[in-house]
């Protein structure tokens, strides 16, 4: 007795000693630090694959467009090609994967700078990428590929990268009879949540154990329906990765910008200035869908200009990027998202010192220069700025307003460039910087340059902090999908 008196006593004292326990309130749960490898990460790869990769048309979004919305292209594209009696569920069993091969996909995701990854687990359409317990012959290993996609790239992300591994999971599902029995009893019933949502909540981290847990899905009940609150006070308190996961901010309606780890407050979320709270940008290659399009033009896609700036910016105001791609039903990643990680890879391993680990500088943006964006660190000892310039001037000289030299200090390079650059105190106020005489494939790189500035004269400023507002009566995080036309 006395013995395993003792051992209770141990357990409650390392328990203690390890830490808080946090409560299932926004209060505790918004108390707990954001896990520091997060912030210093900066760019993560989404992947949304699953049934709807099948008829890769419109979007991911497709069941619902054509079953819900009755998009007139979508039934079009069905009448046009499929049988009058064809349902959404035979699409399963050409979700074939034949040519995915995790060690592949875990190449071509570190290949692109990232630091981590966030794998749609199950989405709106209820199919899960793993062999779920709770989704019975609607899973990966019972229909399609007969394969638990999750566990293959958890464990080849694992083993061939540095990457952190996590999984984006929806609570909402657009046709399950569950949870369209508790909205025709106005969600006073919780069937869905007790018996589908939350043992798949623990079903996923008991199992793969993955660093972000990104909820989707919320927005047609409260956190109080999805019973958000005890979940991540679990999460945080007694799961398998309570010390290191990560979450966003998708756990109820109302919620989003709110509450949570990080904030997405909407898709392709990028405010454009700083505010208080860590946030990221969901986007996407593709501008109108995250799942694969089969008939996506060359035009649908953002060019590398376009994804630098809108990463440039990005993480000037403190957020993350997750950029994502789409496969193909049979598991091959389209070559052009495959050069757009490459690409995105190569500017990283030039400029990832503005970066990576990098901080929010006193200004974001250039007071006088748009095309020009900040962010800053401390290396040993010593405040670095990094000036990041989204266009190479054709007069050979960079002219920025913001920061306060110093002729004795102020050191300027140029990363990728080997020799120190002139450069001398504006008229105006700010600095004229001396660009080396470089053009075309003699330049360091070819989207976006960066001006390491060392030695600055230190400014203080009251930063703006300012929090985006949204209309209550409208979806926190509207899904931007193309006007679907067929013929």
């Amino acid at each position: 007795m006395r013995r395993e008196c003792l051992c209770l006593l141990i357990v409650f004292a390392i328990s203690f000693a390890s830490g808080i326990r946090y409560e299932p309130t926004w209060e505790s749960i918004d108390s707990r630090p954001l896990p520091t490898w997060y912030d210093e990460s900066k760019l993560g790869i989404f992947v949304h694959w699953g049934v709807f990769s099948v008829p890769s048309f419109s979007s991911e979004w497709f069941w619902h467009d054509w079953k819900e919305s009755k998009l007139p292209g979508i039934k079009a594209f069905m009448a046009d090609n499929y049988r009058p009696d064809f349902t959404y569920a035979d699409f399963a069993k050409d979700f074939t994967a034949e040519f995915f091969i995790a060690e592949q996909w875990a190449s071509i995701f570190k290949s692109s700078g990232a630091k981590y990854i966030v794998f749609v687990s199950k989405h709106h359409e209820g199919y899960s990428n793993y062999p779920s317990k709770y989704s019975f012959s609607w899973n990966s290993m019972d229909v399609g590929p007969q394969r638990d996609i999750v566990g293959e790239l958890a464990d080849a992300i694992r083993t061939n990268t540095d990457m952190h591994f996590g999984l984006y999971h929806s609570q909402y599902e657009w046709f399950n009879p569950l949870f369209l029995q508790d909205k025709a009893n106005n969600l006073t019933t919780q069937d869905f949540v007790n018996f589908k949502v939350l043992p798949e909540w623990y079903e996923i981290v008991n199992k793969y154990k993955p660093d972000i847990v990104w909820s989707d899905g919320d927005w047609e009940a409260t956190d109080d329906y999805w019973k958000a609150k005890e979940y991540i006070a679990w999460l945080y308190n007694d799961s398998p990765v309570k010390d290191k996961v990560v979450i966003n901010d998708r756990w109820g309606y109302g919620i989003g910008c709110e509450h949570g780890g990080f904030y997405t407050c909407g898709d392709r979320f990028n405010p454009g200035h700083l505010f208080k709270h860590k946030w990221e940008n969901a986007m996407t290659i593709d501008k109108y869908s995250w799942g694969y399009r089969r008939n996506a033009r060359l035009s649908d896609y953002l060019t590398m200009n376009q994804l630098i700036e809108t990463f440039v910016k990005t993480v000037s105001c403190g957020g993350n990027m997750l950029l994502n791609v789409g496969p193909r039903h049979d598991g091959i990643i389209d070559p052009l998202m495959q050069e757009r990680l490459e690409q995105m890879g190569e500017w990283m391993s030039l400029n990832g010192e503005a970066i990576y680990a990098t901080r929010p500088w006193t200004y974001q943006n250039d007071t006088v220069n748009p095309n020009v964006w900040y962010t800053n660190k401390t290396l040993n000892g010593v405040e670095v700025v990094y000036a990041i310039s989204l266009e190479w001037p054709s007069n050979g000289t960079l002219h920025i307003a913001a920061p306060f030299p110093s002729v004795s200090t102020t050191v300027v390079s140029l990363l990728g460039y080997q020799h120190k650059l002139n450069w001398s105190i504006s008229s105006s106020g700010g600095m004229n910087i001396t660009l080396p005489d470089l053009k075309g494939d003699n330049l360091p790189c070819q989207w976006a340059w960066v001006f390491k500035l060392e030695g600055l004269i230190k400014q203080k400023r009251k930063i703006p902090f300012r929090m985006p507002k949204f209309d209550v009566n409208k979806p926190p995080h509207p899904h931007y999908r193309p006007n679907v036309s067929y013929h």
